[in-house]
Order: structure tokens, then C-alpha cells, then sequence
């Protein structure tokens, strides 16, 4: 019996590159490449369970993920095993790079938390993105980093923001 092709998923790595080392490396499930945003799916990576206080991820957790070349973010639609949402989890990075099998994303310390209802929206980590020193090394991508955040945070408050993960 031989498999079709076409019913294979393709697999990808998704690599988490912060200041020049890899945070985080996973396996993940190719949904769709349109040449301009690269959607996978993938289980938590994380180790165990990691709780912010206002979501924990957890083993069991499905991350639905989208990544733009021409875009300074990231948004991961994030589900409980048995499918509850639980929210949007959005990283600012810089675009996005797809080559050998391996995806690409430089995170650049800021992020934005969405709860499913739409109630809750958090700016994250500020702190870090002010200390890491970009507005120095790097004045245009800290720039362009801001004003992803401002992007998302208006969409998410206002906006059709579901329609970033469809």
C-alpha cells in the first residue's frame, strides 16, 4: 500500500532565535505557506507547565501559529487539548524567514496576550525589550518593533483581530 503524498503533513522546525541564540527549537505541523505567512501547528514546547498568571500553558496545549515575512510579528492562536481557546499569545519578532525545512524567528523581548473573550489584553514585557538595548543597536527595528505592538494591541482592543489567525 503506498501513501499519498498529498495526505503526508509536512513537518518544519520553528527556531526561536533571541539575541543571536536559539531560545527554543520544535517540530511543527506545516498548515499553509501563501508565500507571504507561514502557518503551523504544534504541541506546547515548553517544559512542564509555565504559568503567567493570567494563562498557563501546559502539556496537552495546541498552538496554532502564524508567522509573516513582511510583518514584525507573530500570533499563536493557543487551545486546550480538548480544543477550548484560551487565547492569543503574540510575539513581536522580526519577519519571519522559511529555508531547509526550518523557519526562523527573532524574538525581540516584547509580546501581546489576548484572552478568548476578548477582556483581557496585555502588553508583556517591555521591561526586557527596554534592557536589551535595541533602541541603541538597532533604532530602526526597535522602531519597527513598537509600532508591531501598537499594530497588535489596536487590533486586539478594536479590530477584527480573529481574522489574523484565519
Amino acid at each position: 500500500m503506498s501513501v499519498n503524498s498529498a495526505e503526508v503533513a509536512a513537518q518544519m522546525e520553528v527556531v526561536l532565535v533571541k539575541a543571536g541564540r536559539t531560545k527554543i527549537r520544535y517540530s511543527a505541523t506545516l498548515l499553509r505557506d501563501d508565500g507571504t505567512r507561514v502557518s503551523v501547528r504544534a504541541p506546547w514546547a515548553g517544559d512542564g507547565v509555565r504559568d503567567f498568571g493570567f494563562v498557563r500553558f501546559a502539556p496537552g496545549d495546541v498552538f496554532t501559529e502564524h508567522y509573516w515575512r513582511d510583518r514584525w510579528y507573530a500570533v499563536k492562536e493557543v487551545r486546550d487539548g480538548r480544543g477550548v481557546l484560551k487565547g492569543w499569545y503574540c510575539d513581536i519578532t522580526r519577519p519571519a524567514t522559511l529555508s531547509g525545512g526550518e523557519l526562523v524567528v527573532e524574538d525581540l523581548d516584547l509580546d501581546l496576550w489576548r484572552s478568548a473573550d476578548g477582556t483581557t489584553v496585555l502588553r508583556l514585557d517591555e521591561d526586557e525589550f527596554a534592557a536589551s538595548g535595541l533602541a541603541t543597536t538597532d533604532p530602526e527595528a526597535a522602531a519597527a518593533a513598537l509600532r508591531a505592538l501598537d499594530t497588535l494591541e489596536l487590533l486586539a482592543r478594536e479590530g477584527d483581530f480573529e481574522a489574523l489567525s484565519a
